[in-house]
């Protein structure tokens, strides 16, 4: 069962230029947090796997300075449209872990805008899926958990 995710950076980065805040925590960082998980810890829903049935979901996840994801703040930005999927996705970030945000060299807390894109492996590409193409290796292309 496929889930892939990224960090949203560009849609963070909106104001970046003119000093607006960087997702309603703060001046945005010199750093943006970085992500260290190897496989992540999405789980696609049986119910939609079976049914081939994909679709994006997006969080509004807070990092705290250590890297680690603050449960409770943790809530769905963009719904896919199916409960079971954004529940799915908002007990998995849960186990996210980063490399923390920075400015002038001190970690700091962020909220960013996090994707979880269900996709299963044979059901035909959704709109705009070429971002989560395989890499020309044939590995898995970065983001995307087994």
């Amino acid at each position: 069962m496929a889930a892939f995710s990224g960090l949203a950076i560009s849609a963070c980065q909106k104001g970046a230029e003119n000093g607006d805040t960087f997702s309603g925590v703060g001046p945005r960082p010199d750093v943006l947090p970085v992500m260290l998980n190897k496989e992540l810890p999405f789980r696609y829903p049986p119910s939609l796997y079976s049914k081939k049935i994909q679709a994006n979901v997006t969080l509004r996840v807070f990092i705290d300075q250590e890297g680690q994801i603050v449960s409770e703040s943790t809530h769905v930005a963009e719904s896919s449209g199916f409960p079971p999927m954004d529940s799915a996705a908002v007990r998995g970030s849960g186990d996210l872990r980063f490399i923390p945000a920075k400015t002038r060299g001190q970690a700091v807390p962020v909220s960013i805008l996090f994707p979880v894109y269900f996709r299963h492996p044979e059901a035909p590409p959704l709109p705009g899926d070429t971002i989560l193409k395989k890499n020309v290796s044939g590995a898995p292309a970065a983001g995307q958990s087994k």
